[in-house]
């Protein structure tokens, strides 16, 4: 009989985060080798525990949670994210235009499905979460990159931006505080881009599920507020500042013009309700998580584990012989670079794979977030600092050894 085969649209698709690298560290994990893990932001698995208010509304709402519930989500925790939208600056958001989905992934699909025609285009960062990158290909357009390079802080340029609008473009996506690089938008650079936006009549879509995790002071800036009365689609969710990954618990609003954007909300509630709904238990904690100070500024604050795990990163890659980073600002992760003057021969995914096998130590490759020739790898600050500090040394083991083995060939070149 004929095998079954996938999608065509797959094979431009990528999710390396829980890739190749990935099973094979559950290989070497099944044969008893333990493995230090830096690939994923999922809090729950280092020790992270969700706040026990968020916990305790979820046990009172038990028994009103076991019938399906409205395709946008509960009233109640709409009403939560619209108040705090608002709070923020955004302009024209109301209950209606707010929608609660299976985390912010569900949602990404749902917002790039209702918006796009086959070969519409879609402007990301690179490098982007791959998610965003996928939804695009899946939902029949097309992904186009601008750079957001170390050497501008990992900052992107509007000017570059906007040279890549084509009549096809119909959308223009930031993720702020940013994954993978930690880089956070200063207002005066978000006022550009909503500019470039404004003048080619783009909607603008905002991955802001990091925004209250932010270090030294760095302050958050959303990008609804600039955007004003220009269509603009906010992400945010329970998964990392509240440490809530397993609820699936995301949100996106809808601010600007409501005349502008009617169309596309129905479209987005037909999308919702084709679903049926959101996880209906978990919302509950949306609106306690909300109305309190979030309670992630303990740990990224001087002190916090955060914080500290971030200090063991910038010193271990300070003291490498071999690495620079932009420092993260924002979010859960570092992006450190090997640099060129010190090892010019450098896979990022050999190399990742060698940490693996040799030293038992799991990173994603740069490449895995949409840069081409990366020399850069990913790595979560979601580990104890100590065990961060010991990642180094390891890493540090790995690239001398690859240094070694590229003087002898260079001598004979």
């Amino acid at each position: 009989m004929a095998s079954i085969k996938p999608s065509a649209h797959l094979a431009d698709v990528r999710y390396e985060i829980r890739g190749a690298l990935t099973r094979r560290s559950r290989e070497l994990e099944a044969a008893g080798l333990p493995i230090i893990k830096l690939n994923i932001g999922n809090p729950g698995r280092y020790g992270f525990d969700t706040p026990a208010h968020l916990r305790e509304a979820i046990a009172r709402h038990l028994h009103d949670s076991e019938a399906y519930g409205h395709e946008q989500g509960l009233e109640e925790a709409r009403e939560s994210i619209a108040a705090q939208q608002r709070h923020r600056g955004a302009q024209g958001v109301e209950v209606e235009r707010i929608f609660i989905g299976n985390g912010v992934s569900e949602l990404i699909d749902l917002s790039l499905r209702a918006l796009l025609q086959p070969d519409d285009e879609v402007l990301l960062p690179s490098p982007d979460y791959p998610l965003w990158s996928a939804a695009t290909i899946l939902n029949d357009g097309k992904p186009r990159y601008y750079r957001c390079l170390a050497e501008n802080g990992h900052l992107p340029d509007p000017d570059e931006i906007e040279a890549l609008v084509t009549p096809r473009t119909r959308a223009l996506v930031l993720i702020n505080p940013n994954n993978p690089t930690g880089a956070v938008y200063p207002r005066e650079l978000l006022e550009r881009i909503v500019a470039v936006a404004a003048r080619h009549r783009l909607l603008l879509l905002c991955d802001e599920i990091y925004d209250e995790i932010l270090y030294d002071g760095t302050p958050f800036q959303p990008l609804a507020a600039v955007a004003g009365d220009l269509p603009c689609v906010s992400f945010g969710g329970l998964s990392k500042v509240h440490r809530a990954c397993g609820y699936r618990v995301g949100w996106m609003s809808l601010s600007g013009d409501p005349s502008r954007t009617a169309d596309y909300r129905d479209a987005l509630q037909l999308l919702a309700a084709l679903r049926l709904c959101a996880n209906v238990t978990a919302q509950w904690a949306v609106r306690p998580a909300l109305q309190s100070a979030p309670t992630i500024h303990t740990l990224t604050a001087a002190g916090g584990r955060l914080h500290e795990a971030r200090r063991e990163v910038l010193e271990g890659v300070a003291a490498s012989e071999f690495l620079d980073m932009v420092s993260p600002a924002g979010a859960l992760y570092a992006f450190p670079r090997v640099r060129a003057d010190r090892l010019a021969d450098f896979d990022d995914n050999a190399f990742a794979l060698r940490l693996l096998e040799e030293e038992s130590v799991l990173v994603v490759p740069g490449s895995s977030f949409n840069v081409p020739h990366s020399r850069h790898l990913r790595l979560t600050l979601l580990p104890p600092p100590e065990q961060i500090r010991e990642v180094f040394v390891r890493i540090e083991r790995v690239l001398a050894g690859m240094a070694a083995s590229q003087k002898p060939r260079a001598a004979v070149a």
